[in-house]
């Protein structure tokens, strides 16, 4: 992606380490584990953590037993993803992986996507995360969905202000998601077209997962990830629920998996 002054000034607050790890964010990244540690071969495997940030996926990962080299553009992030044990960490473009052909057996794509808001590089990053990964290997790719915008300033009280609703009521039209109240500029995918851009980067036959579902939007819902019993029942009706077409859109992420034909 290209390393813009307004990219390095949002992902230089710092935030990103924090985001999975407190409140209605451990959702999704208790749901990013389920999902892959269904789908990702045993450890250890080489598994190639493009756009990985500070790590948060990289450390659950290599604690897994998992061989992990970190990419990201941002110079913080790889500063802090290197200190992880079992982590390698070094600065990269999603659209250049500089790795060789067929070197790893996954390749994770968990923020890249929703930075390139031009399709054609969306395609070019698949395209060479399906170069890099073997035969047979894994293909893992977040999007945010197209809803996510309203759904989320709503849940937050910011629709109300009238700049900030025609911030997300754009996005909702037309994908492209202007800076918000943090300065968070994303493309946004309706889920039908995710498995195209696969399919274009020579990847078809990818499966949709619907990581939060409608639970992330419940005002309790921290209260329900605080309490064991309450969050196992949570995340058990969700892995039921993640497949569900008419439900893939309501979350605010999807995570699609595609394998490298043999």
């Amino acid at each position: 992606m290209t390393i813009t002054s307004e990219l390095l000034a949002y992902y230089g607050q710092d935030r990103e380490d924090d985001r999975l790890r407190a409140g209605r964010g451990r959702l999704e990244l208790w749901r990013t584990q389920d999902v892959l540690r269904a789908a990702l071969p045993a450890a250890p495997a080489r598994v190639l953590d493009v756009g990985g940030g500070t790590g948060v996926h990289a450390e659950w990962l290599a604690a897994d037993g998992y061989e992990v080299e970190l990419l990201d553009p941002v110079p913080l992030h790889v500063e802090r993803a290197a200190r992880l044990a079992g982590v390698t960490a070094r600065q990269g473009d999603a659209r250049r992986l500089p790795v060789p052909d067929g070197s790893v057996d996954a390749v994770l794509l968990l923020g890249p996507l929703y930075h390139l808001p031009e399709r054609a590089d969306r395609v070019r990053a698949l395209a060479e995360a399906a170069r890099a990964v073997r035969p047979g290997g894994l293909v893992a790719a977040a999007t945010i969905n197209r809803s996510a915008a309203v759904h989320d300033m709503i849940y937050q009280g910011l629709y109300l202000r009238p700049e900030l609703r025609e911030v997300a009521l754009s996005a909702l039209a037309g994908g492209n998601l202007g800076a918000g109240p943090a300065g968070f500029t994303a493309y946004l995918h309706e889920p039908d077209d995710v498995p195209a851009e696969f399919a274009d980067a020579g990847l078809p036959g990818a499966t949709r997962h619907n990581l939060e579902g409608a639970f992330w939007l419940y005002g309790d819902i921290d209260d329900w990830l605080d309490d064991p019993e309450r969050r196992a029942l949570v995340l058990d009706a969700q892995r039921r629920l993640e497949s569900v077409p008419s439900l893939l859109g309501v979350g605010g992420h999807m995570l699609t998996l595609a394998r490298k034909a043999s």
